[in-house]
């Protein structure tokens, strides 16, 4: 061996076993230990990335979201109760539970309000109704003889609605028909008939009435005044008084909220006015029910030994647009007491009308378990009737 192959020879063994110091064997490929922190480095990435989108679904309650009222809250703090039913009062009290809103029950045969949860909302200037206004459509399109309840109407492609599944479903596309046959003119002639636009009570010490408008709203126009009640502010009181009117065939009474017993046993109703609803009434009432049977106001739990007939409404409320709007206008028929039950929920995303019904649907059925439909309602005084005259079409 030459002495140059001896010293390579050397040196490879010196290399080998690490005996020069600061040689080293060759180094483990330094891309296996950074590969993990490139890893742990991503991962962070990704986690943060999804942070806002995690934050972003907390965010949809009323407190962090658009909404710029809480969807629950003590709906009863302030509340006067003298002179209410204290048996209806607690039903509703339960029924509305931790929700943020009103309820507003009436007996439908003489106007009286036996209570209002809530009476600082129930008594503001209104709210827009949603989807509730497609009962002052529906009645106005049978009575100028647009529609049958049997008319079928397109409202999308090849699917056509008659007015018990439209009631029923909600359908906007139907209702914003009805509402650009009609006019402006005539729907808010009926809309003023029944009651909206103006004082609902009579004498009741912080009432505000709701507002029709006076052209067609620049958003839709006539159409989604129909379907959505663009341009109307509805007070709960002011449904309660038209579902009345719905429930006892055409009597529009003033609604009077007693305050003391001594006004509770001098009671007499009083009559706004007699409206020509008797014969439509029955046309109507399949799609009340219908909403409550398998359609939008599922929720308040159908029963056709103890049948509810009503109408949701849910939308954004225009006038204050962190507001979402919940509402059932109601109507029980059985037994000897008959009870009109109009829920309004005010908040965020919990908020629907479906809710609303299901708040409804409890109260009714809180007071059948306390009997209270078996009861016979007592004969009131012969009601007083207005001679005030209220619209020129």
């Amino acid at each position: 061996m030459t002495p140059t192959r001896k010293l390579l020879f050397l040196i490879g063994i010196i290399l080998l076993f690490g005996l020069i110091p600061g040689a080293a064997a060759p180094p483990r490929k330094p891309a296996a230990k950074s590969a993990p922190k490139k890893i742990a480095s991503a991962a962070s990435a990704s986690s943060a990335k999804k942070k806002p989108a995690s934050s972003t679904r907390r965010a949809r309650g009323p407190s962090n979201g658009p909404w710029s009222e809480p969807s629950f809250a003590d709906s009863t703090r302030g509340d006067v109760t003298e002179g209410e039913d204290l048996v209806v009062r607690r039903a509703a009290v339960e029924a509305l539970g931790a929700m943020n809103g009103t309820v507003v029950v009436v007996d439908p045969h003489t106007g009286r309000v036996l209570s209002m949860v809530n009476q600082k909302l129930a008594l503001k200037s209104g709210f827009q109704p949603c989807s509730t206004i497609k009962i002052v459509a529906a009645l106005a399109s049978l009575s100028e003889g647009i529609i049958e309840r049997t008319t079928l109407m397109r409202v999308f492609g090849r699917t056509s609605m008659n007015l018990t599944e439209a009631l029923a479903k909600s359908n906007n596309p139907y209702f914003a028909n009805l509402g650009v046959k009609l006019g402006f003119e005539r729907v808010n002639y009926y809309a003023r008939l029944f009651g909206l636009g103006e004082l609902a009570g009579l004498n009741i010490p912080g009432e505000q009435p709701g507002t029709l408008p006076e052209t067609p709203p620049a958003n839709g126009g006539v159409g989604m005044m129909t379907s959505f009640g663009e341009g109307i502010l509805l007070t709960p009181l002011e449904f309660a008084g038209l579902m009345s009117a719905v429930a006892n065939g055409g009597t529009l009474y003033y609604l009077q909220y007693p305050r003391t017993p001594d006004e509770v046993s001098h009671y007499v109703p009083r009559v706004k006015r007699r409206l020509d609803l008797e014969q439509w009434v029955p046309e109507v009432k399949p799609g009340l029910m219908g909403a409550v049977e398998f359609g939008t106001a599922r929720r308040a739990a159908y029963d056709p030994n103890e049948p509810i007939y009503g109408k949701t409404g849910t939308c954004t409320d225009r006038v204050q647009p962190g507001v979402h709007l919940g509402w059932f206008g109601s109507f029980n028929d059985v037994g000897g007491r008959r009870l009109v039950v109009v829920v309004l929920l005010t908040g965020g995303r919990p908020v629907s009308g479906p809710t609303a019904s299901g708040v409804a649907g409890a109260v009714y059925k809180n007071l059948s378990q306390q009997r209270f439909f078996l009861a016979q309602r007592g004969i009131s005084p012969s009601a007083l009737i207005s001679s005030g005259s209220c619209c020129t079409q």
